[in-house]
């Protein structure tokens, strides 16, 4: 199975829809990831012999991209540890859950196109087994659905 059989990294065609749509509107980015038991680096990546567990990897790619993340305006509103399915394949569940804000889809596209960013994503890449990153666009909140 290849990274992008298990939802690793955009495909280009789901990128390439991301950036079709409106720029300068706040974005809030649901994640959902579910941890590799063991990080898997690149055998030549300095941190493959260390060893790190796949949330280990994850927390050194939130330590590394978080002042990025910072910078470009980005917030986590929402963040909450999984219990239980209560609709939904059985065998889905998630290690980590959050959703993102970012004030324009401009400045998640800053992040991400950042080369401190693109050097930090490796330990993402390592720590995943599969995950969900889904745009959404902010909407009033209220009483009732």
């Amino acid at each position: 199975m290849t990274d992008q059989d298990n939802h690793v990294d955009p495909s280009r065609t789901h990128f390439d829809a991301f950036k079709a749509l409106p720029r300068d509107q706040p974005v809030h980015m649901l994640n959902l990831l579910r941890f590799r038991d063991q990080a898997d680096y690149p055998s030549t990546h300095p941190c493959a012999s260390l060893g790190l567990s796949g949330a280990d990897a994850y927390a050194r790619y939130g330590s590394e991209s978080g002042p990025i993340f910072d910078r470009v305006g980005g917030k986590i509103v929402w963040r909450g540890g999984y219990e239980s399915m209560v609709i939904g394949p059985l065998d889905e569940r998630w290690d980590h859950a959050f959703v993102a804000y970012y004030p324009t889809a401009a400045a998640f596209l800053e992040m991400v196109t950042d080369t401190i960013y693109r050097d930090a994503v490796i330990h993402r890449q390592a720590a995943i087994l599969t995950s969900r990153l889904i745009r959404f666009q902010p909407q009033p909140l209220g009483e009732g659905f």
